[in-house]
């Protein structure tokens, strides 16, 4: 694997590649590598993708600068985790690179509707910070295939709907949420946790996972989300978010439209965020209702 620091470095690498007939395969990350991340690389590589992997702690998407101060910085071992899984090449710019004229005066690009509500809400300004900077590795990487896990499943699709509004021409993949046994989403934030609060840390998932059954069994959603965050404290959390909604559109559902004239095998996605601590976990699971939960 090559590791490169400069865009001009990438698009050299990237285009050589490109020239030998491979399609070019990209997964952007903030670094801090776990198997989620890696389950990505591992996914370009089944596409077979010649595969480029990001590492770029955004400040932009950042509401909290002790947030962005602390989060952590690992490019060493990141290395050794993507050359293990057969990561091709390496992008590894500083915030210069990215931003040359300074943040204050870097164009911003801002996806409607889909970034209102959930995580938008919780954290101003971050997913203009997160389609910006993904618009600009786009342009820089000009990749046929792009990669995101589905934890993100907001971010996913800010990102969907900006390739589609922009006639950008990458085709976006979600991959399945990495877990560890006990159900927990795998994240890097995970790391803020401590032993005790590691323990509590899967009820949020438990907590999804009663919201979608009991949604199937018939109960009404404010029924279920009034529940289910009572539970979720006596889990030890505390709860920022438990939504329903469209798992397409990412629209607010209702009882009202959960119980009247819905269609056969209707997708919905049951999205959560709570405190843990000194970490935000966020989760989600997607159910198919008039269908049994497996």
């Amino acid at each position: 694997m090559k590791t490169v620091h400069t865009i001009q470095q990438l698009r050299q690498q990237v285009l050589a590649a490109r020239q030998a007939g491979k399609t070019i395969g990209f997964v952007p990350t903030m670094g801090n590598l776990h198997t989620g991340h890696i389950s990505l690389i591992d996914r370009a590589k089944a596409d077979q993708c010649f595969t480029v992997a990001s590492i770029f702690v955004n400040p932009l998407q950042f509401d909290d600068k002790n947030d962005l101060s602390r989060y952590p910085r690992t490019l060493p071992q990141d290395q050794q985790q993507l050359e293990a899984a057969g990561c091709d090449l390496l992008f590894a710019p500083d915030v210069d690179e990215m931003y040359p004229n300074g943040q204050d005066e870097q164009s911003i690009v801002h996806v409607p509707v889909v970034s209102e509500g959930l995580c938008g809400d919780s954290r101003p300004g971050h997913f203009d910070g997160v389609s910006t900077v993904v618009s600009k590795l786009f342009n820089q990487v000009l990749p046929d295939n792009a990669y995101f896990g589905e934890k993100d499943f907001q971010q996913v699709a800010v990102i969907r709907k900006m390739v589609a509004d922009l006639c950008m021409p990458v085709t976006v993949i979600a991959v399945p949420t990495a877990r560890a046994e006990d159900g927990l989403a795998l994240s890097s934030r995970n790391g803020y946790l401590s032993a005790e609060e590691r323990q509590q840390a899967p009820g949020l998932h438990q907590t999804l996972q009663e919201i979608a059954t009991a949604l199937s069994q018939g109960s009404t959603l404010e029924h279920c989300i009034q529940q289910a965050g009572e539970r979720l404290g006596q889990r030890g959390l505390r709860p920022d978010y438990l939504e329903v909604r469209h798992a397409d559109s990412l629209q607010p559902l209702t009882s009202e439209q959960l119980q009247t004239d819905l269609p056969t095998n209707f997708s919905v996605v049951v999205l959560g965020a709570a405190f843990l601590g000194s970490a935000r976990l966020i989760d989600n699971i997607q159910v198919t209702l008039n269908q049994a939960i497996e």
